[in-house]
């Protein structure tokens, strides 16, 4: 439309300029005729495209916006292709292996020897080897959807939860798997609570379930007696009550789809005449109760009531009446009325983050035996608190769940956690600042403000390592005080935060939120133990990539077969071993080059593995990726991961030498001095 306009302006031009025969006009100006200055009327050129009646002119105008519209986007993809072009592309690995499933997995774990995959009414084992699979437990009444398992030893813990909330524990012992017990099962379906956390210590030794149920929440913390279970499968026991044990097996009896995987595998079994140990509830613990106003009738009773110090800073025992909360709450409401005004969401009930802390903060009694590794005190803070709880492990169910000690924050604590080894713990508050402590020495790392407008969304501890001869290793030995976490914010920018010693934290960008391209935004992470100083990025358009974070670049891709119609934002189901090299990693059915392991066939669902070793780029990092400790010490560069015997010796060295160099060098001045000396005398001898 606006062309052929167009082209009528150039008529107009043409008639409204176009009078005749053109001639030169007189150079002066008194020559000039004076009648078509007169009758003459200037003429918009443009006046035309105008000149349409409604409603065409609007149709015109939304015409000439969508082509400019238009126009500016495929100039920006142009941009967008070029600078793609120039971008170097990191090499893309496909997966591996793949195993096929019948049915979107609920939940994967894995252990030293051990996958462990979620399913339909049940759970399937595999073997991480040649990931083959073992044996399938289908005896749920509805479908699993989150597992967690962890090694005791050489035997397996296996705590499934299935869409009820009932969770269960299952003892797998040499080629043996045992039922123990249904932790929060109820005959009566309105009594059924559901398990919406667990957490598993380290070494097995204590397990904490947090619970829902009729309007209230709790957590309870049990303690495992894995000695007990190992002495009666070595000198196993039938059940004394025959009517039970004939019950547990007609419960326990294969449906026809478990037999057929029985008889493809008889490496595992089930078992049902050995009746194991239940475990043993410690604690029960609830949300703090609100701050309301003082049953105290006097100081004094405060002063006896944290006497042992027990709650001291959990704001629960004040001496603030009634009639001063009410006033405040009035005070306040009147202050922020406009603020208050309108429907208010329903408040939901609180959760709860709790950690197993090997490293006790708290005094232990001395008649108690401390087993390396083990864990001692249970760590948790709930939401919208800005306490930090601590409570000793060494209690039985008869005693006060009160807590040992409150480490409260000036803002709430959003995120917690602690590193592999539980000897560092970090914080973060609503108000973008982290907290971190170094709880193997006792003492705080630091406090360090993260970027203006970033908030944390989750923290992930690196082990670590050192750049030696452009490669990242771990040291041999064991590190003290030298903390590496990688924090995810709110708005997909990642951050490296560092802490040694007594120095502050450091935190580095590593990748700076997205402005324009908001599908690149990052998910989640994951850190690689098997490759010092690399990450896992999942972003939100399906792609993963490994990244270096002493250099902030990625160093590959992987190629990851997710459903198409899979919603956004994406949220990944993948596990990254702890003991092997390689990631585990849900996604879409592949007819490509992949090694099929045995499974449903013809299945959209497939569990893919993605072994570094396999790859041209990481197999050297994940074959070489420690540094002897002989070798640090002959390399002086990096004094911090030496022992302290070996780190004074060496300053000890370097004080002795220079030393020695102080006195040769005052040696050689003397006796430059005495030369002079002894010229200027021979001079004044000679006049």
């Amino acid at each position: 439309m606006s062309s052929s306009k167009g082209s009528q302006a150039q008529k107009v031009r043409l008639s409204v300029f176009a009078k005749g025969p053109l001639e030169i006009p007189s150079p002066t100006e008194a020559d000039w005729p004076k009648d078509d200055e007169k009758n003459f009327v200037f003429r918009d050129v443009d006046q035309e495209l105008d000149s349409l009646p409604q409603p065409y002119r609007m149709i015109n105008k939304l015409v000439n916006q969508l082509f400019d519209h238009s126009w500016e986007i495929i100039q920006e993809r142009e941009a967008v292709r070029e600078t793609e072009k120039n971008r170097i592309q990191p090499t893309v690995y496909p997966p591996v292996t793949e195993i096929q499933l019948s049915k979107r997995p609920g939940g994967m774990a894995v252990s030293q020897d051990y996958l462990f995959v979620g399913g339909v009414k049940g759970f399937s084992i595999y073997n991480l080897h040649n990931f083959k699979r073992m044996y399938v437990w289908e005896k749920f009444k509805v479908d699993v959807v989150s597992i967690w398992a962890t090694d005791l030893g050489n035997e397996v813990l296996i705590v499934p939860v299935d869409e009820i909330g009932i969770v269960r524990l299952f003892y797998l012992y040499k080629d043996s798997l045992l039922l123990i017990k249904a932790i929060n099962e109820m005959d009566d379906a309105s009594k059924q609570s559901s398990c919406v956390k667990t957490e598993l210590s380290q070494t097995g030794d204590y397990a904490a379930f947090l619970f829902q149920g009729a309007g209230d929440v709790w957590l309870e913390v049990y303690k495992l007696p894995k000695e007990t279970w190992i002495k009666e499968m070595e000198h196993p026991q039938s059940a004394q009550n025959p009517k039970k044990k004939t019950k547990q097996l007609q419960l326990s009896t294969p449906e026809p789809a478990a037999i057929e995987c029985v008889e493809m595998d008889l490496n595992i079994c089930f078992k049902t005449d050995i009746k194991l140990s239940p475990p043993v509830c410690v604690m029960k613990i609830k949300p703090p109760k609100p701050i309301a106003g003082t049953t105290f009738k006097s100081p004094l009773e405060i002063f006896s009531k944290i006497e042992d110090y027990s709650g001291l800073g959990s704001g629960q025992n004040h001496f603030i009446k009634d009639v001063q909360w009410e006033q405040h709450m009035e005070i306040f409401c009147a202050s922020y009325r406009k603020y208050l005004e309108g429907e208010w969401e329903e408040e939901t009930l609180s959760t709860a983050t709790f950690h197993f802390l090997t490293h006790s903060m708290i005094p232990v009694p001395a008649d108690v035996k401390i087993c390396p590794g083990a864990a001692l005190v249970l760590s948790i803070h709930w939401t919208g608190s800005h306490n930090f709880f601590l409570y000793s492990l060494n209690k039985t169910l008869k005693d006060k769940t009160d807590c040992e000690n409150v480490w409260p924050c000036a803002a709430r604590i959003t995120v917690s956690q602690i590193s592999s080894s539980s000897s560092y713990l970090a914080l973060a508050c609503e108000d973008g600042v982290l907290i971190l402590w170094n709880l193997a020495q006792g003492f705080l790392f630091g406090v360090i403000a993260l970027p203006e407008g970033c908030f944390c969304q989750s923290i992930h501890f690196l082990r670590f390592f050192l750049v030696h001869e452009g490669r990242n290793v771990y040291p041999e030995g064991p590190v003290k005080s030298e903390m590496m976490c990688v924090v995810l914010c709110t708005d997909s920018s990642l951050h490296l935060v560092t802490a040694s010693g007594t120095r502050g934290p450091t935190s580095e960008v590593l990748v700076e939120r997205p402005t324009k391209h908001l599908e690149e935004a990052i998910c989640t992470v994951a850190p690689v133990p098997a490759l010092p100083g690399m990450v896992l990025i999942f972003s939100k358009n399906h792609s993963i990539s490994l990244m270096d974070v002493t250099k902030a670049e990625v160093i590959c891709a992987f190629a990851a077969p997710i459903h198409h119609h899979q919603a956004m934002p994406w949220k990944p189901l993948f596990i990254v071993s702890p003991h092997h090299p390689y990631f585990l990693l849900h996604g879409a059915h592949l007819d490509g080059n992949t090694t099929h392991t045995d499974g449903a066939k013809g299945t959209p669902d497939s569990i893919f593995c993605f072994n570094f070793e396999d790859y041209s780029l990481l197999e050297d990092i994940s074959k070489n990726c420690t540094i002897s400790q002989k070798d640090l010490e002959y390399n002086q560069a990096f004094p911090q991961v030496l022992p302290l015997e070996k780190r004074c010796e060496q300053n000890l060295q370097k004080s002795f030498q220079k030393l020695v160099k102080t006195q040769m060098k005052g040696r050689d001045q003397w006796t430059r001095l005495r030369r002079y000396s002894v010229i200027l005398q021979k001079e004044n001898l000679k006049k």
